[in-house]
């Protein structure tokens, strides 16, 4: 799939400030500075499309981008920031759950993950839930180029001997790089073959 437009709608505080949107929705998650925004740019081909910053806890709000007048691409707040008060991450917590739980348009999330980190609890944590609430999600590998060609099949295996402890299978996931580009072309591939089974 190509991504001809791209364009930013909205940012809620709440999922009942969400667009009233009748097509499919596709979120992007993960832990501050794991590359989120940067890899939202690649895919869409847009250098600035989602804001992004030396400093994690950027995104704070639920962001709404329209691809090809046809799905939604939405851009979460990173969970695990440990330098936003309690409060405030209580408040983060609430609003990405609500929305993740009562969005009926969200066919998945994308859930991104640092390559070079060993598997982290907070992360595994985050799946857990996720297969406990019955959320479709895809893991997706970010900064794979930040690693050697032996050390990236390394890093993955430990993530995947971390998952079956409690998976029966290693769950769909892409290796992508913010750089190269590598992994865009099969997630926007993955992401039209959804789009196809969605009604509404």
């Amino acid at each position: 799939m190509e991504v001809k437009s791209a364009e930013f709608i909205k940012s809620s505080t709440d999922y009942t400030q969400c667009p009233a949107v009748h097509q499919p929705e596709y979120a992007f998650i993960g832990r501050s500075n794991v590359g989120k925004s940067s890899l939202i740019n690649k895919l869409t081909n847009r250098k600035s499309l989602a804001k992004t910053s030396q400093n994690p806890g950027k995104t704070q709000t639920i962001n709404h981008f329209l691809i090809n007048d046809r799905w939604h691409l939405v851009d979460l707040p990173g969970y695990g920031y440990a330098k936003a008060s309690k409060t405030e991450r209580k408040k983060w917590g609430k609003m990405i759950n609500d929305y993740i739980l009562k969005r009926e348009v969200l066919l998945g999330i994308f859930v991104l993950i640092d390559a070079r980190h060993e598997p982290q609890k907070i992360d595994l944590e985050f799946l857990e839930w996720l297969g406990e609430e019955r959320v479709p999600f895809t893991m997706v590998f970010t900064k794979s180029d930040k690693l050697s060609s032996n050390k990236l099949p390394q890093a993955i295996a430990s993530y995947r001997k971390a998952i079956l402890r409690t998976w029966e299978e290693m769950p769909t996931h892409f290796v992508t790089s913010s750089v190269s580009g590598l992994g865009c072309d099969e997630i926007l591939k993955f992401i039209r073959d959804v789009n196809k089974t969605f009604q509404h």
